[in-house]
């Protein structure tokens, strides 16, 4: 390994870093603008320069790869002329702007230039000024206050997949562009972060709020499977933005855009009070007491099979675990938490994993996509696909509906037919998939959720075994058998067994016995993805945060507390159990679901044995051990699993239509609404 001399200290650092990041491993700060860790190197914005011995000029540190028995400096005269002369060169067009800047408190521009820059500037020509361009709903562009950085560029480009932003001109007459087109990209929010001046800012945000009044707290995502970190910024009762946290194993530092902006939908069709619906149909406002009664009085008597309870996509397991205990003091086996229908749980949980982790897709080496786009099912997991991807060229395909995923991939089929080919050994890439070390399949929901799930299912696996991507012939530690689940509360409810128990129904079989009477009572924690207008007759519970499709067909609704607003414990795609915790305090009457069913058990006669979040997470480890391991990947023991059956013909469905409306928060966000006009439905119609 070579060994520097950075400031007199003599370091010993990996071959191929560059000198920014070997002055950083010595612990000497190098100020930057144009570098970033996980952007290509550009080295235009010349603030990184540092004195090399024997080196006519300073060089720029980002874009000089270290050497043995290199000497350099980072504090002498030169380079701290430098960095000034620098600093008031960028400086020179750019405006006062910083007390009505959306990023003023947290810019790098303002912090370097207090560090590295000069008390006055000796330019009094005019400014220039430059006319702002639209890149879509969720970015404001000021674009005088650019510097040329070109981070947005290479961000759209490399991590995005998308080619939509440029720099066009040369010159004082250089300009970032989209030639004004939406940057149409589930990451394009990430464009804000990674923009070190004002230039991109959160327009959704704009003007609401400054760093130093928010409360921040640090928490997971749950609107899709994928688990983000995240943190939650708030201010009194309101959630005023989220932000992507660090955590190199699931999102390492970015957000998709419905994660970062759905928010809003926080704020509206919000259930604040409980409901009973009354002899003349309608839906009236009412007091805990009178729904518990309404409640108590409709169960009364009523037996255990003739009542139902379903899990909607959002739940923590907390609730998930308090709702089963009071259907089994019920007496009620009728539980489901699949609203889509997916054949798979009762199991070992090796079955519905993503088992090789989000970051191992990282040391994949061939990719099979199964009734999946995870571009719209799991943005995060796709940049990881696309990352490797670009890292090794690696043959990627698919089989279901053709969609762009900003990679490159081969098409072999749309249906089950061309997975049992496979399966068969036939075809050209069972042989890819044979010959690479480290093979890969994913099965997405548009596959398990049919009605031959289970058979699917039994081929991926036995595909899975034939090609050493998993079993006895894997290499050791490696398991390429995965399930992408798109619900963040699914994997959790599988883990702690919300499902039909013995002689007990599924979703389908719930709705079914609804339509026919022979279900009686149907609680919905909420399920919103779900045909309510296959529950007929049945009463109906709901307990949930939002105004939406369940709450509309309930006889009583119970305001429960969105994922910003309780402590709970979810479960992503790949079984690493995760904590969200409560960023603001849920509206008017509503409460944390766990205390909810907690109250009525006692009501109902079947008071639950917990009076604490600590009790019932006591219980929750202790009936399912998985759960004491916060934070933590525990790999699955590969077990048999699926059932083999006969196949039905017809493509799989691709089951996310809309990847900016996919739950009640973001159906209520008007953020979102904006950017299904400009991406979904404009597009569309354009088709048309």
């Amino acid at each position: 390994m070579p060994t520097l001399t950075i400031n007199d200290k003599e370091i010993e650092v990996p071959a191929g870093l560059t000198v920014l990041q070997a002055c950083e491993l010595a612990g000497f700060e190098i100020p930057r603008f144009c570098y970033h860790e996980r952007l290509s190197v550009a080295g235009n914005c010349r603030m990184c320069l540092v004195e090399m011995e024997r080196a006519p000029k300073p060089i720029a540190s980002c874009a000089m790869p270290v050497g043995d028995g290199m000497v350099i400096r980072t504090d002498s005269d030169a380079v701290k002329k430098a960095r000034n002369g620098v600093m008031e060169f960028l400086l020179i067009n750019h405006p006062l702007d910083c007390p009505i800047c959306d990023q003023g408190g947290e810019c790098d521009l303002q912090d370097q230039a207090m560090a590295y820059g000069y008390n006055s500037s000796r330019y009094d020509e005019n400014k220039r000024a430059v006319s702002e361009k639209y890149m879509g709903p969720l970015i404001k562009t000021i674009m005088t206050r650019c510097i040329h950085c070109t981070r947005c560029v290479r961000f759209a480009t490399e991590i995005g997949g998308v080619e939509d932003i440029g720099l066009v001109g040369r010159g004082e007459q250089a300009e970032i562009t989209t030639l004004e087109q939406a940057v149409n990209s589930e990451l394009s929010g990430n464009l804000v972060d990674v923009c070190p001046v004002g230039a991109l800012t959160n327009a959704p945000y704009a003007f609401s709020a400054r760093p130093w009044e928010l409360r921040k707290t640090l928490s997971v995502d749950v609107l899709d499977a994928v688990g983000s970190n995240i943190r939650i910024d708030a201010r009194g009762r309101e959630v005023m933005r989220v932000l992507p946290r660090l955590h190199e194993d699931i999102n390492e530092e970015w957000i998709n855009d419905k994660t970062r902006q759905a928010i809003d939908g926080l704020h509206y069709r919000r259930l604040d009070k409980p409901f009973v619906r009354g002899a003349d149909g309608k839906l009236k406002p009412a007091s805990w007491s009178e729904a518990f009664e309404a409640i108590a009085a409709r169960l009364e008597g009523l037996a255990g099979h003739k009542i139902a309870a379903v899990a909607g996509d959002l739940c923590d397991a907390e609730s998930m675990l308090a709702l089963k205990d009071l259907m089994t003091g019920l007496g009620s086996p009728n539980l489901d938490c699949r609203q889509d229908g997916a054949k798979l749980g009762g199991g070992p949980r090796v079955e519905y994993l993503f088992n090789t982790g989000i970051a191992g897709i990282e040391q994949a080496d061939a990719i099979l996509l199964v009734g999946s786009n995870p571009r719209w099912e799991a943005a995060m997991i796709n940049a990881r696909i696309r990352k490797r991807f670009l890292q090794t060229g690696l043959p990627i395909a698919v089989i279901g509906p053709q969609v762009e995923l900003t990679y490159d991939y081969a098409h072999l089929g749309t249906g089950p037919e061309a997975l049992q080919s496979l399966a068969k050994g036939e075809g050209d890439f069972f042989a890819v998939l044979k010959q690479a070390e480290r093979p890969m399949i994913v099965l997405g929901s548009g596959a398990v959720a049919r009605p031959d799930g289970a058979a699917v299912v039994a081929l991926a696996r036995a595909l899975a075994e034939a090609v050493g991507a998993a079993g006895d012939s894997a290499p050791d530690g490696w398991n390429g058998y995965n399930v992408l689940q798109r619900a963040g509360a699914r994997v959790g409810g599988l883990d702690l067994g919300f499902l039909p128990g013995e002689g007990g129904r599924d979703l389908e079989g719930i709705l079914a016995g609804a339509e026919s009477g022979e279900i009686e009572a149907v609680w919905l924690l909420g399920a919103d993805e779900i045909e309510t207008s296959r529950l007929g007759r049945a009463f109906v519970i709901y307990q949930g945060h939002h105004g939406d499709r369940g709450a509309h067909r309930a006889d009583v609704i119970l305001p429960g507390a969105a994922y910003t607003e309780k402590n709970g414990t979810y479960v992503n795609t790949e079984g690493r159990v995760q904590l969200g915790r409560l960023a603001a305090f849920p509206p008017g009457e509503a409460r944390e679901d766990w205390t909810i069913l907690r109250a009525l058990s006692e009501r109902l006669g079947e008071k639950l044995p917990y009076d604490s979040l600590g009790d019932l997470r006591a219980r929750l480890v202790q009936l399912h051990p998985v759960f004491a391991a916060i934070d933590t990947l525990e790999p699955a023991a590969w077990e048999s699993f699926g059932a083999a059956g006969d196949l039905r013909a017809g493509p799989f469905d691709l089951p996310v239509e809309n990847f900016y409306m996919t739950c009640p928060i973001s159906r209520a966000s008007k953020t979102m609404a904006a950017c299904t006009e400009a991406f979904v439905a404009a597009p569309s119609q354009a088709a048309e």
